[in-house]
């Protein structure tokens, strides 16, 4: 979930620690404490320098990690691993080891485990947490801004639970470096992983607790490099990134930081797809972290140092000219301020490429012509300037790209809407009226500014609502038809999209689409259902590395199949859900089945016997008996036949709301239980104990219509299981006047 609580109190360090060692429970063990000097000679063969790597190759952190298998297990904190970047080992003997694999990590819990080749490694013995005492002696070694094996000392300040975290408040220095440092008690058992230092002291930082630890080396999710080292990376099939910096893909966006090898730090990242013929227009959308910054469109590029670019720089839109690979080679064409340019803000940039000029779009209004034809056949695509961090999304190449401002009839009716609500800025000649009374109208003008907010909110709140309106809209339409016309990637998706406007479908979508090509084009043409499968098993699991969530099960993320797709992931429906469309793109016949508290699916073949499979566990194959002990597991009950019947796709969605509504619940989150509850009802509006929950839910918030609303409907259509006296009872306290 959000971590800016934790970012108000802490600083990321640069390095985690993942970790496997020999566990013995310490909770009655004396043994006799050493000293700093004595503990430090004695673990610092066991602990490692982590060096992470740019893209280009350079390295790009530095942070620590420790033994704790002697076969190549090391810990460390998830964050110094970034994502998909190339990590090495170097160890106490000044030994470099390439890492193999991501043996486990949890972005949460800010944990992971890397997978060296190694051999008589010597691991540090991990405690138990629990048995930690406000008071007791701790130390740590790390490589705080480099300076390895470096050695501080302090005690433990608190035992605390931050963003359901369990962590260790330490009243010790903590520096950038020392992230995956061993938290070590004075008989040097391992208690925290060091992770973040305080914002307000320089002596006081925080540890996750090593107890946090253990189910990640019990139930570990091995990643290879060589799938690692794709997480986040741009599908090559469709970019060609030059003069370096670092291009990634994260939520349907593409994000780049880091300076170009270019002059200026210019990179490009171009789009293999061609032109088609003129006239033709490219659009993207992009926001830089910093208006002094510069990033937008390039095109008739030549795949090396020629051609335009249309981009915002230092709050102006430019267009220019690129001829070569230095300054003496670049020419500004033209360079205009923009009211129609909302810094800070999302802004669409077209360009619109006709016979003999091309012209310039900022939000849907023109603001540059050129009739400049040095160039005019290449490729088109992103570019980006200096030490810019820039956000790009709905790049496109087409005959014409839709405009998206809002027509003139669309602004005045809204507009119209926004003044019935009393939507009335202040005007220049009211200040002017209040300066001279001083304090009083200086309270005047706040007090104003407070109902502005007030407005604000609730603006923000019809905006919000209005997207899941749309969202819901849409998800229903999906949804409408005979089962085998329903997409079910596309409605599992718009689940994401509820709750995060900023999620890309088609984006998606076509990855799942390059993902099905890829493993087809691994088959031969015969190739039965059992050859699709292992292929598809080989690919999702071994290759890419998608997983069951362990230590976080619950969090949100594992119900939206975009951020299971980024993480590679996901809790058991959300995988199947993956499964069923891969195997359906490949020609496999998939089906969902819904166990208790535990989805799988199942292969039905043309020929032979239907197979359980439980994509949570990596594609095991599950024999009845074995789906009876997962059902006893959860419900303390035999499997029944009901249990084992395929689910059709609308039950699916629903169930994965059903997944949201719980946590909501259990984090006492009344919008978000509203907003699934809101969506289970737009796919089954029959659905009785829901509406009644949600009943309950419009009245604890205050909205006495909507609470009505659902009453009359249980009240008309009294559903089996129903008190119908307690529910006109409840009406009638609703229906009370306000006292």
């Amino acid at each position: 979930m959000s971590r800016f609580l934790l970012l108000h109190i802490a600083l990321f360090l640069s390095v985690t620690t993942p970790v496997r060692a020999a566990e013995r429970s310490d909770s009655t063990k004396t043994d006799k404490a050493s000293s700093v000097e004595e503990l430090a000679k004695k673990v610092r063969p066991s602990i490692v320098v982590i060096h992470v790597g740019g893209r280009d190759g350079r390295q790009e952190g530095l942070g620590t990690g420790f033994i704790v298998s002697a076969d190549g297990l090391i810990a460390t904190n998830r964050h110094v691993l970034g994502d998909g970047r190339p990590l090495r080992v170097e160890t106490a003997d000044g030994k470099s080891h390439d890492v193999k694999a991501i043996h486990a990590a949890d972005r949460k819990l800010d944990l992971a485990l890397l997978r060296i080749d190694g051999a008589g490694l010597k691991p540090l013995e991990l405690g138990d947490s629990t048995t930690l005492k406000e008071g007791q002696a701790v130390m740590a070694v790390g490589n705080p801004h480099g300076l390895h094996n470096s050695v501080v000392s302090g005690v433990v300040s608190a035992l605390r639970t931050i963003e359901d975290r369990p962590m260790i408040q330490v009243a010790i220095p903590i520096e950038p470096g020392n992230s995956g440092s061993p938290l070590l008690d004075m008989q040097g058992r391992v208690h925290g992983i060091l992770t973040i230092k305080s914002l307000v002291t320089p002596n006081l930082g925080f540890a996750v607790a090593i107890n946090a630890l253990k189910p990640l080396l019990k139930k570990p999710n091995p990643v290879p490099m060589s799938a690692w080292l794709t997480i986040g990376a741009l599908d090559r099939a469709e970019w060609e990134v030059q003069f370096g910096a670092q291009w990634r893909q994260r939520a349907g966006h593409i994000l780049v930081e880091g300076r170009g090898r270019g002059f200026g730090g210019r990179s490009l990242c171009l789009s293999r797809r061609r032109l088609p013929t003129l006239p033709c227009e490219i659009s993207v959308m992009v926001r830089l972290q910093d208006e002094s910054g510069a990033a937008g469109l390039v095109f008739y590029a030549d795949g090396e140092d020629k051609h335009y670019g249309f981009y915002p720089s230092a709050g102006k839109l430019r267009l220019s000219r690129f001829d070569g690979p230095d300054v003496f080679t670049w020419k500004v064409l033209e360079q205009v301020d923009s009211p129609h340019y909302r810094p800070g803000e999302w802004n669409t940039l077209k360009v619109r490429l006709e016979k003999g000029r091309f012209r310039c779009f900022v939000n849907d209004h023109q603001v540059l012509e050129s009739t400049d034809d040095v160039y005019t056949t290449g490729r088109a695509g992103l570019a980006k300037f200096r030490d810019t961090v820039a956000e790009f999304k709905r790049f496109q190449i087409a005959k014409e790209v839709p405009p998206l401002a809002l027509s003139g009839a669309a602004v005045m009716r809204i507009s119209k809407v926004l003044d019935e609500m009393g939507q009335n800025k202040p005007r220049a000649a009211i200040v002017e009226r209040l300066a001279p009374e001083g304090t009083m109208g200086m309270q005047v003008l706040r007090e104003r500014a407070r109902q502005l907010e007030e407005q604000a909110k609730k603006l923000h709140r019809l905006a919000a609502a209005i997207h899941e309106r749309n969202v819901l809209d849409e998800l229903t339409g999906v949804l409408r038809g005979k089962e085998e016309d329903i997409d079910l990637l596309h409605a599992a998706l718009l689940i994401a999209r509820l709750d995060n406007e900023e999620v890309e479908v088609e984006t998606y979508r076509r990855e799942v689409e390059r993902m099905a090509e890829r493993i087809a084009a691994r088959l031969p043409k015969d190739a039965d259902d059992k050859a699709r499968l292992a292929a598809l098993d080989k690919y999702l699991f071994e290759e890419r590395g998608f997983h069951g969530s362990r230590s976080d099960y619950y969090n949100r993320s594992n119900s939206y199949l975009s951020e299971v797709l980024d993480d590679r992931e996901g809790i058991p429906i959300t995988l199947s859900v993956l499964y069923i469309e891969l195997g359906r793109r490949l020609g496999v016949r998939l089906e969902g089945v819904g166990l208790p508290g535990h989805f799988v699916v199942r292969h039905v073949p043309v020929k032979g016997e239907a197979q359980l499979i439980d994509v949570y566990e990596g594609g095991q194959r599950l024999s009845r008996e074995e789906a009876e002990k997962k059902v006893r597991a959860i419900t303390e009950r035999p499997l029944r036949e009901d249990d084992l019947k395929a689910v059709d796709k609308r039950t699916i969605i629903v169930r994965m709301l059903h997944n949201l509504l719980n946590v909501a619940e259990r984090e006492k989150d009344q919008e978000g239980m509203l907003r699934y509850l809101n969506a289970i009802l737009a796919v089954s509006p029959d659905a009785a104990p829901q509406r009644g929950m949600r009943a309950l839910l419009r009245h604890r918030t205050g909205d006495r219509d909507g609470a009505l609303q659902d009453v009359d409907w249980l009240l008309e259509h009294q559903p089996e299981g129903i008190d119908v006296e307690a529910l006109r009872e409840f009406r009638r306290l609703i229906t009370q006047p306000e006292k």
